[in-house]
């Protein structure tokens, strides 16, 4: 089950700011939190307490709570990698390792009598994660997730972040990645405050785009937000949003008919198997409309990428398939144009596999 989530930094907020937060994210459907010890800078006794109120405030609204720690804190705060009962003690449901040790270390943690979750780093394409595994951990008690990156321009890029992914994917660990809140003013661990997220091309882009766009790749199955906080604007473009399958916000045209609005807002959409590299193609429309007349309504000379189209009874047997275009094309004439994914979406069209679900909402 995919979720969403958020971060938290103590060292940061006041209390009552974390509570306030964790009050309205959970109403909005929020289970997960990341918080991070990295960057405080206090008493064993002192972070216990304060992390220990968070904590239990957060279970009784039904989070998950995973604590980022490394090496340098366990040394900090006199852990052992043997004994993990201080972040029992704190309410962690889990630790997240920044920096990781040998593999042996990290499988003989996952099982901690405590029952903690331990998370490894993702954002390196190297073989720590296989010689963990060659040591036999307890996978269910073994989680991924990537980091984030404040640095304007020092996000993983696409292709590495998805080689980096499928690594965790083979053998099946739960995954998690950061997007980022767009307010300027929005903050993280660090000083800096460029934006906060795994894949450099999120950073300047909407929210709720962001989260589409992890959907649609159908890699990780949480997804976080990564600094403090999201607006009231920001949190309301993710109701309603479906975790399962991805979803594009769309334009129609003016004067649409009935049959075919309902085709694109109503019914279930998922891509043929035979996949070209022109259209995405939504067939089963044409069957549950077999004998409604499709008049041409809107056979626009053009067809551009992004365009939403459904086929007239000009076209035969096609009659009522809905297609998605993935390039510019000429029109035949036959087609009706009859929206169009908005323009920022556009990208995530390239991540439609064959087979994939999708769906539209009005933007």
């Amino acid at each position: 089950m995919r979720r969403l989530g958020i971060s938290i930094y103590p060292e940061k907020s006041t209390l009552a700011e974390i509570k306030s937060y964790l009050k309205k994210t959970s109403e909005f459907g929020f289970s997960r939190i990341f918080s991070c010890l990295l960057s405080v800078n206090k008493p064993a006794e002192e972070i216990k307490k304060e992390f220990t109120e968070i904590n239990e405030y957060a279970h009784s609204l039904g989070f998950e709570v995973i604590v980022d720690v490394s090496p340098r804190v366990f040394g900090e705060l006199n852990i052992s990698y043997k004994d993990l009962s201080f972040f029992k003690e704190i309410g962690a449901d889990g630790i997240r390792l920044d920096a990781g040790f040998s593999g042996l270390e990290e499988s003989i943690m996952t099982y901690n009598p405590q029952g903690l979750i331990i998370e490894i780093n993702m954002s390196n394409n190297v073989h720590t994660l296989d010689t963990i595994m060659d040591y036999r951990p307890n996978k269910y008690k073994l989680y991924g997730c990537h980091n984030f990156y404040p640095h304007r321009y020092s996000g993983l890029n696409l292709e590495f972040y998805k080689e980096c992914t499928r690594r965790f994917n083979q053998y099946g660990l739960k995954t998690a990645a950061f997007v980022t809140c767009g307010d300027k003013n929005a903050f993280g661990p660090w000083p800096t405050t460029e934006g906060l997220p795994t894949l450099e091309l999120h950073r300047e882009l909407p929210l709720d785009v962001q989260i589409k766009h992890h959907i649609a790749m159908e890699l990780v199955d949480d997804i976080l937000i990564s600094n403090c906080y999201p607006t009231d604007e920001e949190l309301k473009s993710l109701q309603g949003l479906d975790l399962d399958l991805v979803t594009f916000d769309v334009e129609l045209v003016e004067g649409i008919p009935e049959i075919e609005k309902k085709i694109v807002l109503e019914e279930f959409h998922f891509n043929r198997g035979d996949q070209n590299d022109y259209f995405i193609r939504s067939t089963q429309s044409r069957v549950k409309y077999k004998g409604h007349r499709f008049e041409v309504f809107n056979a626009t000379d053009k067809i551009r990428r992004g365009d939403i189209i459904i086929e007239s009874s000009e076209y035969g047997h096609y009659a009522g398939e809905l297609q998605i275009a993935l390039k510019d094309m000429k029109n035949s004439g036959k087609t009706n144009v009859v929206g169009k994914v908005v323009d920022i979406e556009h990208f995530i069209l390239d991540e439609l596999k064959p087979w994939q679900k999708f769906k539209f909402r009005l933007g």
